[in-house]
């Protein structure tokens, strides 16, 4: 191989090397995504219970009865 050669493969494997690295960056990143979401979910469950909860407490059980009928409609 000539220096040019040597020189080019160099260059191409420090390419491979940042495209792996941008690759392997964008797959963390979307993992981190992934597992937001997921807690995201929890919260709005969370947040659906307590607030039926609180509307029985508040408005007693037949408005509770009327919410849960009013959900297909949302």
């Amino acid at each position: 191989m000539t220096e040019s050669e040597t020189a080019e493969t160099e260059i191409e494997t420090a390419r491979a090397t940042r495209t792996q690295r941008f690759a392997e960056w964008l797959m963390r990143r979307e993992e981190a995504r992934a597992e937001k979401e997921s807690s995201l979910e929890g919260l709005v469950k969370l947040n659906v219970l307590v607030s039926f909860l609180t509307l029985g407490l508040v408005g007693g059980f037949e408005a509770v009865q009327l919410g849960i009928s009013l959900i297909p409609y949302l």
